[in-house]
């Protein structure tokens, strides 16, 4: 009779063991209650949503029932319901072993509010809408008019180069676009507008009138232009 190999038997024994643990803490762990939402946004900067509002967005989502067990969760659904608020760049929704879900906040950046008609908006950097916010507004350029639909790319282009730009967002608070295409911009520290004409050469456009300020800001005739013309590339014009 063949003698009995006791040291498998006993890897059988662990591992069958180990197996009905695994079985019996995923059980317990998928109906786990869900006990709290925990929100997290990763900048504390310019919250045009509250922890509250995304509270409650995820309690609308479940039905008002957050007694649910964890096996329950459709975690994908909710992220997507996430990522399409207007508000909300990207969401990364998770559980943790104690019921605790917890959802991760990117917001979207606005680069300009859009006054047109009646109606006021923002847009981000990739030129979708964004409602005002009663918890922040966002210190970026009043845009007169509509950016057109069928050739949004360059205006947003600029738009984000003026934004990603400390001295340009600081200085840059308005812009109107002509029926033309062009724009007109307006400063904060002075008076003169600014004729930048068509979204075009964006980057020279804006190096010229940088460094036209920078000579500009010594001399006292600044006070006295009522428009600095940056159409032309090569230089940059100004009239009184």
């Amino acid at each position: 009779m063949k003698k009995l190999n006791w040291h498998n038997i006993r890897l059988i024994a662990i591992l069958l063991a180990m197996l009905f643990l695994y079985a019996f803490a995923s059980k317990r762990n998928n109906e786990r209650i869900i006990s709290k939402i925990e929100i997290q946004f990763e900048s504390n900067d310019n919250l045009f949503l509250t922890p509250e509002m995304v509270n409650n967005f995820l309690v609308q989502k479940l039905k008002n029932n957050t007694n649910i067990k964890k096996n329950n969760l459709i975690l994908d659904s909710l992220e997507n319901a996430l990522d399409n608020h207007e508000m909300i760049e990207k969401a990364h929704v998770f559980s943790t072993i104690d019921g605790v879900l917890n959802t991760r906040i990117v917001q979207k950046t606005p680069i300009v509010r859009v006054l047109s008609g009646n109606d006021s908006y923002y847009l981000d950097s990739k030129g979708d809408k964004m409602s005002l916010s009663k918890n922040f507004s966002a210190r970026v350029p009043l845009l007169f008019g509509e950016i057109p639909t069928e050739n949004q790319k360059p205006y947003l282009c600029l738009f984000n180069e003026i934004k990603n730009d400390d001295f340009l967002s600081k200085n840059i608070t308005g812009a109107k676009i002509l029926t033309s295409g062009q724009l007109i911009l307006t400063t904060r520290s002075f008076n003169y507008n600014i004729t930048f004409g068509k979204p075009i050469e964006i980057e020279k456009k804006l190096k010229n009138y940088k460094a036209f300020y920078q000579y500009a800001i010594k001399d006292t005739l600044i006070k006295s232009y009522k428009e600095v013309n940056l159409i032309f590339t090569e230089q940059v014009l100004c009239k009184k």
